[in-house]
């Protein structure tokens, strides 16, 4: 057998392998610069629907199609789901996935103009529904948006006092938080990923599940690649 054809077999094996554990799409459109020693533990491009989310609220969620492209959708601004104390309304959780130290990164559209308080949000060290940290990428900051929060038995409250603009149009961007659990730290970046839109340090959580969403407003999300640190 010709040693080019040889190879070129082997490199579809491969390609084929990396397809099959969801990787090959997802990495590809990542668009960060990880850590040599971190490790991607999960890849969603949503090719194969979302089965590997717990969706809080499946009703104003679903998955969308464009040009053969497949994402995942929040529908509505309203939600069934009810927190039992002031907090987002749209969560979708990874499942069967804790950790520690860790970054998340994705890409994000948003569908709506809602002013000021446009937004997405990033969940992690999620305990519970009463126990938790997350971002939320709000248009205009002020003490209720634009901050990485803290819901803590008690309504969600502002860790940080970002003055940083969130800067939504409707275009893809992308996403990424870094959380290390020892130190605290907290770095959120949006498209501009060496420079943190906002950052913080708290120790409160040391672990917990991973997830995307939004506090009352509609996106759309794509290639989710979660690394271990």
């Amino acid at each position: 057998m010709p040693t080019n054809f040889r190879r070129l077999m082997i490199w579809g094996c491969v390609a084929a392998v990396v397809q099959s554990l969801g990787l090959g799409h997802a990495e590809e459109q990542e668009g960060t610069n990880p850590d040599a020693q971190s490790k991607a533990v999960f890849a969603d491009d949503f090719e194969s629907g979302h089965d590997r989310w717990e969706i809080l609220d499946p009703a104003t969620w679903r998955m969308a199609e464009k040009d053969g492209n497949h994402t995942l959708e929040i529908t509505a601004r309203e939600s069934a789901y009810a927190p039992p104390v002031r907090s987002p309304l749209h969560v979708a959780l990874i499942k069967d996935l804790e950790l520690e130290d860790f970054e998340i990164s994705f890409r994000v559209r948003s569908t709506k103009d809602t002013g000021n308080h446009r937004d997405c949000c990033v969940f992690f060290d999620y305990q519970d529904d009463q126990h938790f940290y997350y971002v939320h990428l709000g248009a205009q900051p002020d003490p209720h948006s634009g901050q990485i929060m803290v819901v803590d038995e008690a309504p969600r409250l502002a860790l940080t006092k970002n003055e940083k603009r969130t800067p939504w149009d409707d275009a893809w961007h992308q996403v990424r938080l870094v959380r290390d659990a020892e130190s605290g730290s907290i770095d959120v970046f949006f498209d501009d990923m060496t420079t943190p839109l906002m950052q913080t340090t708290d120790k409160r959580f040391q672990s917990g599940r991973i997830g995307i969403g939004s506090f009352d407003d509609m996106n759309e999300f794509d290639d989710v690649v979660v690394r271990a640190k």
